[in-house]
């Protein structure tokens, strides 16, 4: 048995190819929608355009025709992009994580695009909920790049990690006015944001009015129409500012979600303000405690529902003209004999209805969020000040009560629902998310996602460091408030090059080219490093377990529960390869994991050829057939 080597271009260097599983979805349901053609001496594979109008029953429009939608300059680049795998990774940072062993929250420091790429193969349909405050098309500078052909070398030169220039604007005060620029970098993340939606997931983007319109439309296309679930309108103000023609107190979330149908069946309930649990008395002193009246008519007429009740005090009384009764006769009888209907104080009003305060699980959302329920600018700045002693630090807060209403509707207090916030910010998910665990017990998990924008203060060099900072500020308040485990931590990780070497030979010295690229391992990196790379490109999730032991001498890890074994020594001899993987094997047996194996070794590693292949024969012979080298 060979093991095969990952090269650079190889599957398991790169993250998911949404085009390549496009296709194959494509040829499973459709074989002669699928074809193939020559480009630049290559054989690709294309869609007969014909074939999919016949399937569609179009017999008359041309590819040229004009259709309904939002279109922009750009958008087949944007398309395009989103479907290009990474080659990246993710370096972890132990020391700028927090409780890095039994965290299952996640904040990555890195552009977002290609870090959603990343996390395709891992989490693809995971997650349960996805907010994002992204930047608004004001006409100011826009950090995001514009380097749309290669997002990690522009990543690169805006952290300083290779000399070049800092472009670290997209829009000038000019072109910032146009849309283009906004659709183009938003288009692409929205695509691989939905991939990442579980069946019953749900997105919740903030935005204003600039961009309300084409996000509807743009969104409409990612998600598909009938998945809209509502706009919401959040009153960010709540004193008037007398300035402007008309002032501006309001903003947006615009939701939709994966599949509305799931998501109807699931969308959790909001608690009620004192304000709206304030008509729930008790003038009798019920024993059971508070309640309300509610009318006893519905709209329409249904003839069981149109019988004459007499009341306690002998007034008869039908349904009001256009109305019925809301129940059956048997229905309404059961329902006084427990004392559940109330005629008024005199005991002769029309029935109504007794409903107990506890019997109210929670109330359907509305689309208006007023401040008082939510928060507004005001009170997040105040949140930032309480954490930094400055409002200054970050500009553009929301508040997190705000984000905890999202996590209310979009999430379950039962469950381990995952969120997703690729625009993190200064990290209020991650705080809203302790603080709606603390009030409900929920076990929610979190991945931030924040670009490392140059930052105007000097105690913060970058936005993603105030993300790190206030994370750890909000973790250690809520484990202090929890009394009890609690996991307020988080790995952090960084977006960086791949960790194994693509070849770059000199043109002028073949030979020393050869010398160099002996190692496929960049000489930069750590066993950490790669281990977390493997976890990404064979699709595991960034917080798994790992185990490790020594194993004949060498250091070998686990990984969830043995489904990937990593060994990553420098040096194995033809002597030591026997009993390595007798070793390796054995440990798997008392792992006993559920799945297939897959072993991993440095290709440099193995003193011969009879080396390597006397290892993997041994492990084939233990079940263990898929062995992978770097």
């Amino acid at each position: 048995m060979a093991v095969e080597k990952i090269e650079p271009g190889a599957p398991e260097s790169q993250s998911a190819d949404l085009r390549a599983e496009n296709l194959a979805r494509l040829k499973a349901l459709f074989p002669d929608l699928v074809t193939e053609r020559q480009l630049d001496g290559r054989t690709v594979p294309a869609v007969n355009v014909d074939v999919l109008k016949s399937l569609v029953g179009d017999s008359t429009v041309t590819d040229a025709d004009e259709k309904y939608g939002l279109n922009w300059h750009g958008k087949r680049a944007a398309r395009q992009l989103a479907l290009t795998p990474s080659t990246g990774t993710l370096r972890p940072c132990r020391d700028e994580s927090v409780d890095w062993d039994t965290t299952q929250n996640l904040m990555i420091e890195g552009d977002n695009l290609e870090v959603l790429k990343l996390l395709q193969k891992s989490y693809a349909g995971k997650v349960k909920l996805i907010y994002i405050d992204p930047p608004y098309n004001t006409g100011k500078d826009f950090v995001y790049p514009d380097n749309f052909q290669d997002s990690i070398k522009n990543y690169l030169e805006l952290t300083g990690q290779v000399e070049g220039g800092r472009k670290i604007s997209s829009n000038t005060e000019a072109s910032g006015r146009f849309h283009t620029d906004w659709l183009n970098m938003i288009y692409p993340r929205l695509r691989l944001a939905r991939e990442l939606l579980s069946q019953d997931g749900s997105i919740f983007v903030s935005i204003d009015d600039r961009e309300a319109p084409h996000l509807r439309k743009l969104a409409d296309e990612v998600f598909g129409e009938e998945n809209f679930v509502a706009c919401c309108v959040w009153q960010k103000r709540y004193s008037r500012e007398n300035r402007g023609a008309i002032g501006d107190a309001h903003e947006y979330l615009m939701v939709y979600a994966k599949d509305s149908d799931y998501f109807q069946r699931i969308r959790g309930l909001i608690a009620p303000t004192e304000e709206q649990t304030a008509v729930y008395r008790n003038p009798n002193d019920d024993p059971k405690g508070r309640w309300r009246p509610i009318p006893m008519t519905a709209q329409g007429f249904r003839p069981n529902q149109m019988y004459e009740i007499v009341t306690p005090s002998g007034a008869r009384h039908r349904p009001p003209e256009g109305r019925c009764w809301g129940m059956i006769e048997s229905e309404y009888l059961k329902l006084a004999a427990q004392g559940r209907i109330y005629f008024g104080k005199d005991g002769s009003s029309q029935p109504n209805v007794i409903r107990y305060l506890t019997e109210l699980e929670g109330l359907v959302p509305w689309t208006w969020w007023p401040s008082s329920e939510v928060g507004h600018t005001d009170e997040a700045r105040k949140e930032i000040q309480t954490h930094f002693g400055s409002q200054s630090v970050f500009d553009t807060p929301k508040p997190t009560r705000l984000l905890q209403r999202v996590l209310e509707i979009g999430t379950s207090a039962t469950g381990d629902d995952l969120v997703l916030d690729f625009f993190a910010g200064s990290g209020t998910i991650g705080e809203a998310i302790y603080r709606q665990n603390l009030k409900d017990g929920g076990r929610r998990r979190f991945i931030a996602v924040q670009l490392p924008e140059p930052h105007a203060l000097d105690e913060f060099a970058t936005v993603s460091a105030v993300t790190k900072e206030r994370l750890r500020k909000a973790g250690l308040s809520a484990s202090q408030s929890a009394g009890k485990e609690f996991d307020a931590g988080f790995r952090c990780y960084k977006l960086a090059t791949s960790n194994i070497r693509a070849w770059a030979p000199k043109r002028d010295d073949i030979g020393e080219s050869l010398f160099e690229h002996i190692e496929n391992v960049a000489e930069d990196r750590s066993e950490d490093d790669v281990l977390c790379e493997l976890i990404l490109k064979l699709g595991l999730e960034l917080c798994i377990p790992i185990a490790g032991r020594t194993v004949a001498g060498k250091s070998v890890h686990a990984i969830g529960g043995g489904v990937l074994i990593s060994c990553l020594s420098k040096s194995i001899a033809a002597s030591e390869a026997e009993p390595l993987a007798l070793g390796i094997v054995e440990w798997t047996q008392l792992l006993n994991p559920a799945g297939g194996i897959t072993c991993v070794f440095r290709d440099s590693a193995f003193e011969n050829d009879v080396a390597k292949t006397n290892l993997a024969a041994i492990l084939e012979q233990h079940g263990i057939a898929k062995v992978r080298s770097l």
